[in-house]
């Protein structure tokens, strides 16, 4: 047990941040994402929703201050739009703002986002239910 970790954070995902370099992508996925086909690094967090891991995370690993976006979600397929309205979006970007003055978020379509987290450093696989609840973290340095 360390002092001032969030709770949440497992050992296995502590490594895996610690190991991470600037610039190398984590992606936080809902319980729908195909984590086991895309990751190269799979960490379970199954009991564990997207906002409250983000948190955890965002607490210490800070954002790409390089890049931009830094913060990546999901978009919405075609036939989702106007039926679907992913309200953990605004949560992941209120929770985002309040944990890093460094927030800049954009979106890319759903193949786009696959091929993306082929090449991240892991993927988080949680146990988050609402749908398009999946985001890609590019990590920055400590300053």
């Amino acid at each position: 047990m360390l002092k001032g970790l969030p709770k949440i954070l497992s050992p296995e995902l502590l490594k895996i941040l610690c190991e991470m370099g600037h610039g190398d992508e984590i992606v936080i996925a809902d319980a729908n994402f195909p984590s086991e086909t895309f990751g190269k690094r799979v960490v379970r967090a199954d009991g564990i929703g997207g906002c409250a891991l983000l948190e955890a995370v965002l607490k210490v690993l800070p954002l790409d201050t390089y890049s931009d976006p830094n913060m990546i979600l999901m978009e919405l397929m075609d036939c989702d739009k106007g039926v679907v309205n992913p309200a953990i979006w605004e949560e992941y970007k209120k929770i985002a703002t309040e944990n890093d003055d460094n927030v800049r978020l954009g979106r890319i379509d759903r193949f786009e986002f696959y091929e993306r987290a082929k090449s991240a450093y892991a993927v988080v696989a949680t146990g988050e239910e609402a749908i398009y609840a999946n985001i890609i973290l590019k990590k920055g340095v400590i300053k």
